[in-house]
């Protein structure tokens, strides 16, 4: 069974979403801009070391807010 977990929706075109498919977790960023990006990963921590390169202060386009929530919903995964 896969499970599905919203990180961020900014509208039907900007979000990111993980899907959880046994020890698999899929990845996906859909943008305007750039399309849809998919990111294969094996393990939590190499998830979680992705979106904190990813997602890192000095990348990040927004409030310390908006990271905040970010990165605490990649930990509820």
């Amino acid at each position: 069974m896969i499970k599905k977990h919203l990180i961020y929706k900014r509208d039907k075109w900007n979000m990111l979403t993980v899907e959880v498919n046994g020890k698999t977790l899929i990845l996906r960023e859909i943008s305007d801009q750039w399309g849809e990006e998919c990111h294969t990963f094996l393990s939590r921590p190499a998830m979680m070391h992705w979106a904190e390169d990813r997602f890192s202060k000095e990348k990040f386009e927004g409030t310390e807010e908006e990271r905040t929530t970010i990165m605490q919903a990649f930990k509820e995964v």
